[in-house]
């Protein structure tokens, strides 16, 4: 299990916007699921100094490219939503993303994000399509 998160983390590591520009990572994962987080920091913020939005749904966004590309999967997002529920009271942001259908062509998740204060920030969903299924053996 912990081979497979390394995996996971060195394949997303090359999203750069992420890893680099938003700083986020990847806590847990296995295969519909996901758990990513990262510190909010000033460039995140706002003119009133709270996270921006893009911030918050690039986050989710994240936790669902991980928890639905594996086992060879290639999806990408073909609609989402976002409501946001609270500003962020706390200094860390958490997206987990848990899938509700999982398709040939189409999957659907929910993604929950959360600071470490227990303020529910957002609440994400997302249909998305698979670009490319696993190979038959």
């Amino acid at each position: 299990m912990e081979q497979e998160l390394n995996t996971l983390r060195e394949k997303f590591v090359q999203d750069l916007f992420v890893s680099q520009g938003l700083g986020a990572v990847i806590d847990e994962a296995h295969y519909g699921y996901a758990k990513c987080s990262m510190e909010i920091e000033p460039r995140h913020c706002n003119a009133l100094g709270i996270p921006m939005g893009g911030t918050i749904f690039t986050l989710a966004d994240f936790a669902f490219a991980v928890a639905s590309n594996q086992r060879g999967r290639a999806v990408v997002t073909q609609a989402s939503q976002i409501t946001f529920l609270k500003s962020a009271r706390g200094k860390h942001l958490t997206a987990e993303a848990h899938q509700v259908k999982d398709g040939k062509r189409v999957c659907f998740y929910e993604i929950n994000v959360t600071d470490e204060l227990g303020t529910e920030v957002a609440f994400v969903t997302v249909n998305g399509y698979v670009v490319k299924q696993p190979e038959e053996k």
